[in-house]
């Protein structure tokens, strides 16, 4: 899997797919599961695979099996052993940054992580649909109640068969070869990330990610800028990190706007003369924080 894209600019979402195999005839199963829904750090990452329903038995035969059994070089090896399976099955990815999934939690409508969940799902469905599989039958770990989220999936979907249960990444091939691949692409995302806000937190460890691990928790307090917070690896709408702003950052406290009347009389009473006087000391110019340096923010007037 590429992921240059998304390491360019982990602030955004990306979808990633491999090149359709020979599903577009036989009918076929896909089936759906997450890596990273819990973790404070990183992206989440939904990954869908999908087979023709008379390879169901190949794919048992390769050894695939819910990602969280696995070593990380047993799930690497199973993953290329997917991706070199053309002949017989595919995949999909979608790929969550942190900062689109706290901005989503933190808009004023609120749009919860189940929700973003059944939407990744529901976008990568209609993805495969739009390559040609031809998917006869869908299996999905589910977010919430099972029965639920069954006929919500059935209802955009008719004519197919959905399956929603718990665990079915323990239950399904295909939920969980789908497990596989979000887990190998998180963790190589996590791998490869790059902090733009400070070549210090390059060198700095993280951890798993998940808010319980020390080593995490010790990232989340040493890298907290106090007046822009955290980079863009952390999610910050999640509990753990705002706890840790509110002890650590800046309080910013909003003043109520004055009324036209008061604020002329406030000017009235202020003497000119003071605006007027020269300083004769030369002003020692701020270094610019890296939020404005890599926006390429630049102030036009001198103060």
């Amino acid at each position: 899997m590429d992921l240059t894209d998304f390491n360019s600019d982990p602030s955004q979402s990306i979808m990633l797919f491999s090149d359709t195999p020979s599903c577009k005839a036989e009918p076929c199963m896909l089936g759906i599961d997450e890596a990273g829904r819990g973790p404070v750090l990183g992206p989440m990452v939904y990954g869908a695979a999908y087979c023709p329903v008379s390879q169901v038995d190949a794919l048992k035969a390769k050894g695939v099996a819910d990602s969280k059994t696995l070593t990380e070089e047993k799930r690497e090896n199973l993953f290329e052993i997917i991706s070199d399976s053309k002949d017989m099955m595919g995949w999909l990815l979608e790929i969550l940054s942190p900062t689109v999934i706290s901005n989503n939690m933190l808009k004023r409508s609120k749009y919860n992580l189940n929700a973003l969940s059944h939407d990744s799902a529901i976008a990568l469905i209609r993805k495969a649909l739009s390559l040609g599989v031809n998917v006869t039958e869908i299996y999905v770990d589910t977010v919430g109640p099972p029965d639920k989220y069954e006929a919500k999936l059935s209802n955009l979907f008719p004519g197919i068969k959905v399956t929603v249960a718990k665990k079915a990444d323990s239950i399904y091939p295909i939920v969980s070869a789908a497990s596989i691949c979000a887990k190998v692409a998180r963790d190589n995302a996590l791998k490869a990330w790059k902090f733009a806000e400070g070549d210090n937190l390059n060198e700095m460890e993280y951890g798993s990610g998940y808010p319980n691990d020390p080593v995490t928790k010790k990232f989340l307090t040493q890298s907290i800028d106090p007046v822009f917070g955290f980079p863009q690896i952390v999610r910050f709408s999640w509990s753990t990190a705002g706890k840790i702003l509110e002890n650590s950052a800046v309080q910013v406290e909003w003043e109520e706007t004055e009324d036209d009347d008061d604020q002329q009389e406030t000017t009235k009473s202020q003497n000119i003369f003071k605006f007027m006087k020269s300083d004769t000391k030369k002003p020692v110019k701020p270094k610019s924080h890296n939020f404005f340096t890599q926006r390429n923010i630049h102030q036009t007037v001198e103060l």
